[in-house]
């Protein structure tokens, strides 16, 4: 833990010095001096580099948007916790992307209602825009994409630059014959610590396949302490939505089925579990991911919520811990 703090201050001394020296090479202009355009804004590159590190890693910082922060700080400290080199940033922490004619085709869901019962009338819930649609393909925001590209388009054929998290590692599951299932012991646990906001999955040696933020609950819906098994995993699930199970559900709200889509407020996984009504899913809303409250439920970023489906099988252990 020592070594996370000293490494974590050295990052941000470092961008602090770059930002004192920036501002003393501001002081020094010519009064004439043209300011730097506001639509360039500078993006932290050691914190940029340091959260594409660990993406790749598979101790995951949520949304990638090269700023420092909480999600980004426990990703940190679990990595090197368990032998990660936080020194070893990589040179190639951005890469080189031409948007492709599927990439700018969508379809997209240009406008998508808060009200519930309005999310049922549509036919999908969509991304939003291309930019929402690349953010969540580079786990990045939106914001990082535009900083990054402060002159794109956003259109086909055009070169941008991208979070370089394409080659991250492949989790790795259980062994090839001894997966998961509701007669055998568990080999993989994930586990939900409700104080750390995060989640981990090992396998049966106690080894790290899996790190992520997570959202946990609420004051109103508090994640259930305890073990749970995971039924079962639907991929673009449709969201089954009863107000009398949201307590800030709205008055005259009904049963309705809400179309699947990552814009889905279960996101594109839904990791069903044996406590009723609760499970481990998606969100349309990366950026809030272990920083807002849920409605019980263990929420977790799209792409997070992907890998986790690839590691457990009908009869994975689920610890929610305090």
């Amino acid at each position: 833990m020592k070594v996370f703090y000293l490494v974590l201050a050295l990052l941000l001394a470092a961008g602090s010095a770059d930002a004192a020296q920036h501002g003393k090479q501001r002081g020094k202009a010519h009064p004439k001096a043209k300011p730097a355009p506001a639509s360039a804004p500078v993006v932290d590159q050691r914190i940029l580099a340091t959260q594409v590190m660990l993406d790749r890693a598979g101790y995951s910082p949520g949304e990638i948007d090269g700023s420092a922060g909480t999600n980004t700080e426990r990703a940190l400290a679990a990595y090197t916790k368990n032998g990660g080199n936080a020194a070893a940033l990589p040179q190639d922490a951005v890469a080189p992307y031409t948007i492709t004619e599927q990439d700018a085709a969508g379809p997209f869901t240009s406008m998508i209602p808060p009200d519930m019962m309005e999310q049922a009338k549509l036919p999908a819930l969509g991304y939003t825009s291309i930019i929402e649609a690349l953010g969540e393909r580079f786990h990045a925001s939106p914001a990082l994409l535009k900083r990054l590209n402060p002159t794109a388009m956003f259109v086909a054929g055009e070169a941008i630059q991208v979070p370089n998290v394409a080659n991250g590692v492949t989790p790795v599951g259980p062994p090839a014959g001894r997966q998961n299932d509701a007669s055998s012991p568990a080999i993989t646990t994930v586990t939900v610590q409700k104080s750390s906001s995060d989640l981990t999955v090992t396998d049966n040696a106690g080894k790290v396949l899996m790190y992520a933020p997570v959202t946990t609950g609420s004051e109103h819906d508090p994640l259930p302490i305890g073990e749970w098994k995971v039924n079962g995993v639907q991929h673009d699930p449709k969201f089954q939505y009863n107000p009398a199970l949201f307590w800030d559900a709205e008055p005259g709200h009904s049963k309705a089925t809400i179309p699947p889509g990552p814009n889905n407020p279960v996101g594109i996984v839904w990791v069903d579990i044996t406590r009723p009504h609760y499970g481990l899913h998606g969100t349309p809303e990366p950026s809030k991911i272990g920083k807002t409250e849920s409605h019980g439920c263990v929420r977790l970023t799209n792409w997070d919520a992907l890998k986790l489906a690839s590691l457990v099988k009908p009869g994975t252990r689920v610890v929610f811990a305090e």
